[in-house]
């Protein structure tokens, strides 16, 4: 049971920082100013770039949503 409770904690981690990131990705991609686009990567990606950002992000939503459906089905009860 309580592999339950750390899938079902794991699951929404990764979809609230996958969804985060992916949004962060999108705001930064939205920056008009060249100069303050490639800060703003260096400061919040590292040395990727938004989209790859955005990538990972919907990635990590992704296996989140996977993980808590398979979470969801191994926390029914058979009758």
């Amino acid at each position: 049971m309580i592999f339950v409770h750390l899938g079902r904690l794991l699951a929404w981690a990764l979809l609230i920082l996958g969804t985060m990131r992916a949004a962060s990705g999108f705001y930064v991609a939205s920056i008009p100013d060249v100069a303050a686009w490639e800060a703003a990567n260096r400061r919040y990606f590292g040395s990727g770039t938004s989209g790859e950002a955005i990538d990972k992000g919907l990635a990590y939503a992704a296996i989140g949503i996977v993980i808590g459906v398979l979470v969801h089905i191994a926390s029914k009860k058979d009758v």
